[in-house]
C-alpha cells in the first residue's frame, strides 16, 4: 500500500491513547509513531534508543515512546519469524495497517485531527474487536491481545467479530500458538487477572482452541460436574470463571491463587463425580507444572499452592478444632507473615463467593479467620522466657498457648 510522502518528520499519537479517548477512557500510555525520519535524526534530536527488534525511542523529557513507521513481512513461523522495515518512505498509512485490530489503527495529528483508514471509529462505536487485514493470522501473539482486550472491554459490550475469530482458531490449528515463549503468555494472563472481566480472557482463548494449548489444567475443567448443593452453577469451569472475576480487585498474586485453586477437580476419576474429594492434594503437582511450565514468579506460586491445598480448610474454619485452626496458621506462615494469611483468606473469599445462588455472596469465614489468628498472635510469651523454656519445649508451650487463645476465641464468637 502506498501512502502520503513525507518531506519534514511528522509525529503521530497512535494505537490505545486515541482508543481510549474515543472511549472516553484514561488514557494510561502516550505511543507516538514518526513518519519520515530514520535512527540518526532521533540520535540528533535526543531521542534516546530502546527498541530491540526495531527503532524505538524515548522522548528526551516526558520518556513516552515514539516508534520509526514500520511495515513487517512474515519470514519464519512464531511471532519472532518477522522481517521489519522502517525506510523513510514507509507512510502513515502503511504502518496502521500492519496493526492487529482496527480500534488500535486510528492515529492523531498534533492538530487533533483523526486518521482512520481502517473504520476503527466505527468499530468502536460498534463495539466490534476486528482485525486490521489477514496479516492477523501471521502472529500468534495478537490471539492473546485480542483474548486481554476482551477482558479490558467486555463490559462495555464489545465482542469479537466472526471473521477475526476465524484467523485466531487457523493460528491455533496452523501450531502457531505453541511457538509463543512462555514469558509472553504469562505477562498477557497476568495483564488479564486485574481487568474488569478476566474471564473474558480465558473464555475467548477456550473460544478459538488456544486455552487447551496454554492451559489445558484449566480447559479440562468445564464440563466437569461439583455438587449442586455447593455449586448451584454445577460446572467447575463456570466456577473458575466466576471466581476469577471475583478475583479482579485483588493483588495479581491473588488473583493468579484463585485462577488455579480448583486445578485438582479437573483430574477427579469420574466413579466419584459429583464430590470431589481430594481434590486439594490433587492440584498440588497441577498449580506446580502451570509455574514451572510459564516461569511464574516464586511470590505467586508460593501463595497459589497453599490456597490450592488449604482453601477448604478456610471454608470450614468455624467447623475445626482450634489445634487444626492452629496447625493451619503454621502452614501459612502466619505467624511470619500476616500479610499472606490475609491474601490466602482474600482468595478463599473469592473461591467462595465465585458461585451463582444468594447463599454465596457473603463470607463470614473471613472476619471469622481474622479474629482467631488476632487472638492467637496476642498471647503473652514473656512468662515462658522467664521459666526458662527453650528450643522445642518453648515452641510447644507457644503452639498450647495459641490453641488456648483460639479456642477461648471461637468460644465468645459462637456466642455473638
Amino acid at each position: 500500500m502506498t501512502g502520503i510522502s513525507h518531506k519534514q518528520p511528522t509525529t503521530y499519537l497512535v494505537g490505545g491513547a486515541v482508543r481510549d479517548q474515543l472511549l472516553g477512557l484514561k488514557i494510561k500510555d502516550k505511543d507516538y509513531v514518526v513518519v519520515g525520519s530514520d535512527p540518526e535524526q532521533m540520535l540528533a534530536d535526543g531521542y534516546l534508543p530502546v527498541g530491540k527488534d526495531f527503532p524505538v525511542f524515548l522522548h528526551p523529557e516526558t520518556k513516552h515512546e515514539y516508534a520509526l513507521a514500520r511495515t513487517e513481512r512474515k519470514t519464519a513461523k512464531g511471532y519472532h519469524g518477522f522481517e521489519f522495515n522502517t525506510d523513510r518512505n514507509v507512510s502513515l498509512e502503511d504502518d496502521l495497517l500492519r496493526r492487529d485490530l482496527t480500534i488500535n489503527a486510528i492515529a492523531m495529528d498534533t492538530s487533533g485531527q483523526i486518521i482512520d483508514p481502517h473504520g476503527g471509529q466505527e468499530d468502536i462505536n460498534n463495539k466490534m474487536l476486528r482485525h486490521v487485514s489477514p496479516a492477523f493470522a501471521e502472529d500468534p501473539v495478537r490471539v492473546l491481545r485480542v483474548a486481554r482486550f476482551m477482558s479490558r472491554f467486555k463490559h462495555l459490550g464489545f465482542k469479537i467479530h466472526p471473521e477475526t475469530k476465524k484467523l485466531m482458531t487457523q493460528l491455533v490449528n496452523a501450531g502457531e500458538i505453541e511457538t509463543l515463549v512462555s514469558e509472553r503468555v504469562w505477562q498477557e494472563i497476568k495483564n488479564s487477572l486485574n481487568q474488569m472481566t478476566p474471564s473474558a480472557f480465558f473464555l475467548s482463548l477456550r473460544d478459538c482452541g488456544a486455552l487447551k494449548t496454554l492451559l489445558p489444567e484449566i480447559d479440562c475443567l468445564f464440563g466437569v460436574p461439583q455438587t449442586a448443593k455447593w455449586h448451584p452453577e454445577v460446572d467447575t469451569g463456570i466456577h473458575a470463571m466466576l471466581a476469577i472475576d471475583k478475583a479482579k480487585d485483588l493483588d495479581n498474586d491473588v488473583a493468579f491463587a484463585v485462577m488455579v485453586h480448583d486445578l485438582g477437580k479437573g483430574i477427579t476419576p469420574k466413579s466419584i463425580l459429583p464430590s470431589h474429594r481430594g481434590h486439594e492434594m490433587a492440584g498440588v503437582p497441577l498449580v506446580k507444572a502451570v509455574c514451572r511450565r510459564l516461569k511464574v514468579p516464586s511470590h505467586y506460586k508460593r501463595l497459589a499452592l497453599l490456597v490450592c491445598q488449604w482453601h477448604l480448610h478456610a471454608h470450614t474454619i468455624m467447623e475445626l478444632r482450634a489445634t487444626t485452626i492452629e496447625k493451619l496458621f503454621s502452614r501459612l506462615s502466619a505467624y511470619r507473615q500476616p500479610k499472606q494469611l490475609e491474601k490466602f483468606i482474600l482468595a478463599c473469599q473469592a473461591d467462595a463467593t465465585g458461585r451463582w445462588g444468594d447463599e454465596f455472596k457473603t463470607y463470614p469465614q473471613a472476619d471469622f479467620i481474622r479474629q482467631l489468628f488476632k487472638a492467637a498472635q496476642s498471647i503473652n510469651k514473656q512468662p515462658l522466657y522467664v521459666q526458662g523454656y527453650q528450643g522445642q519445649e518453648l515452641g510447644n508451650q507457644i503452639r498450647q498457648l495459641r490453641v488456648s487463645a483460639i479456642q477461648s476465641m471461637k468460644q465468645q464468637l459462637a456466642q455473638i
